[in-house]
């Protein structure tokens, strides 16, 4: 492969990610200085469709950067009428007085995957260019050591490595600055962080697995508006967690299960957990003679403000959930992701460079929210009740206790199979779809060329077949939502490791919760691969 034949595009500013953040931090570039040159990059085939989320929009942030938006509103935006907060066990729930975090009064319900393309469209009619189906594979830095641009993927390589027929180089896309707004656990970000020690002095960052399902309900069944939280079963009180329940129009519900990475069990299965959910009896009723229509999963960052890496380096910036700005308290990302990606226009409109982004973003509405939250994540580190306890004590005092909590590292909170007894989880038949994950793979429409390189990279195989079955008991294939990985007969008396690369919805859980350092890192297939979840 001849790297001088790569094309080279120039651009003053190009943004990776074509999420909430990438696409507002692009539209008030343009709306600050319209002569500006300004690129996207998405890796999904079309906006949209690698965008997931709970979602309930808070629109205070939304309205500033496009007041318009309700004229063209998703085709899923339904307003909040009321919320419940419940707790469940195996066979009942109980209503809790509802935080005030989440009361979401003049928030909307709606399809993160339906919004971006209506936020690409006004992108584009602003002068920006978005080129969907490309995807960013590695940075690329000046003679000083700082961030010029990146690399796109090449097209067309064959499983061996080999260019193919229809092989092309992936073009470079130069900048004076590069804006990575790639999403929770970015790849290309991830490599950002390590070479520049953006995290050097901060909180372990922490993550949760989150899955969601659409589905159709027989009429009178759905209060449009109605959102509901729960906590408690299936999960045990030392595993982090909870569901949501949001009732659209057109007798259509959103499902989902968020559990945070940070488990201890090497046994637990939340894929398993989350369909276990949807037959507690009152789910059940609900969704009982319903059709599942779409689902995904999706990891959600969730360590927040002492978590968040330096958001600036030399030629770029870390923008939205790249750089950890969820309120995990509240459950909502994308107001902030917005908030974080128009004050990063302005910090560069302003100032021509990425230097003094970090501080500006903290001292900014965006960052004072997480602050005021930084200790309520951490809190449940030691189980349900203490977490619920210091949740409350944070939230009477509006989070101004002179402390801040400290996150711990989800790879290293998982116990060996014979330090940790697996609680009895009373899980009982499962009668609702999918009652596995390959039909589950099904509903997240994922697509890959069976002859592209594998994108999940193990560094040694042997471990798993050796020290990881008798340590963890092969966790990657319990944690991963899709039966990308499978330990099967090596036809030699033992097992080997099978990866189903095709299955994968790039929720990234294998590269965070695998316990040997390094050993599984995602990489971006090739471009426009993967889920579809512009119904989500």
């Amino acid at each position: 492969m001849n790297e001088t034949a790569r094309d080279v595009m120039q651009y003053e500013v190009a943004i990776v990610g074509a999420g909430p953040a990438g696409l507002a931090a692009a539209i008030r570039l343009k709306q600050l200085k319209p002569d500006l040159s300004v690129c996207v990059l998405e890796k999904a085939a079309s906006l949209g469709a690698h965008s997931l989320s709970g979602a309930v929009l808070e629109p205070g942030p939304l309205d500033e950067l496009f007041p318009d938006w309700r004229k063209q509103a998703p085709a899923v935006c339904v307003p909040a009428t009321r919320d419940e907060f419940l707790f469940m066990t195996r066979r009942k729930r109980f209503r809790l007085p509802t935080p005030p975090q989440m009361a979401n009064h003049g928030n909307f319900i709606i399809s993160l995957g339906q919004l971006v393309p209506i936020l690409g469209a006004e992108a584009e009619k602003l002068g920006v260019d978005v080129f969907a189906g490309f995807a960013a594979a590695e940075a690329l830095f000046d003679d000083a050591g700082g961030v010029k641009g990146v690399r796109i993927g090449d097209m067309g390589v064959e499983k061996d490595g080999r260019p193919g027929p229809n092989f092309a180089l992936g073009p470079e896309i130069h900048a004076k600055l590069t804006l990575f707004c790639e999403g929770c656990r970015g790849s290309v970000s991830k490599q950002l962080i390590k070479r520049f020690q953006l995290d050097a002095g901060k909180s372990p960052q922490t993550y949760g697995l989150g899955f969601k399902e659409l589905w159709q309900l027989p009429p009178g069944r759905v209060q449009p508006g109605l959102i509901q939280h729960t906590l408690g079963w299936p999960l045990d009180t030392n595993t982090y967690g909870g569901s949501f329940f949001y009732h659209l129009n057109d007798d259509r519900v959103y499902v989902g299960f968020v559990v945070g990475l940070d488990y201890a069990d090497p046994r637990f299965k939340p894929f398993e957990a989350f369909q276990q959910y949807k037959n507690h009896p009152d789910i059940k009723s609900l969704l009982k003679g319903g059709e599942i229509i779409a689902g995904g999963a999706r990891t959600v960052i969730e360590g927040g403000y002492q978590s968040m890496p330096t958001l600036e380096m030399p030629g770029a910036m870390l923008v939205g959930d790249a750089g950890g700005t969820l309120n995990t308290p509240k459950i909502k990302g994308i107001h902030q992701a917005i908030r974080s990606g128009m004050t990063a226009a302005a910090h560069f409109v302003e100032h021509g460079s990425s230097s003094g982004f970090d501080q500006r973003w903290r001292e900014s509405p965006g960052g004072r929210e997480l602050h005021k939250v930084r200790n309520i994540r951490p809190g449940f580190r030691r189980g349900l009740w203490l977490g619920l306890a210091n949740a409350v004590l944070e939230t009477a005092t509006f989070g101004k206790l002179p402390w801040t909590l400290a996150n711990h590292a989800d790879d290293t909170a998982l116990k060996r199979l014979d330090e940790h007894a697996s609680p009895e989880r009373d899980w009982g038949e499962r009668e609702l779809p999918p009652r596995d994950r390959v039909a589950f793979v099904f509903f997240a429409a994922t697509t890959h060329d069976e002859n592209q390189p594998v994108h999940l990279h193990v560094a040694d195989t042997t471990v798993c077949a050796t020290r990881c079955i008798t340590d963890f008991g092969n966790p990657c294939t319990n944690f991963c939502p899709a039966n990308v990985y499978e330990m099967i007969d090596d036809g030699k008396g033992g097992k080997r490791l099978q990866i189903n690369s095709s299955n994968c919805v790039h929720c990234k859980a294998c590269d965070i919760k695998e316990p040997y350092p390094g050993q599984i890192t995602w990489v971006t297939p090739e471009g426009g691969s993967g889920p579809n979840y512009q119904s989500l």
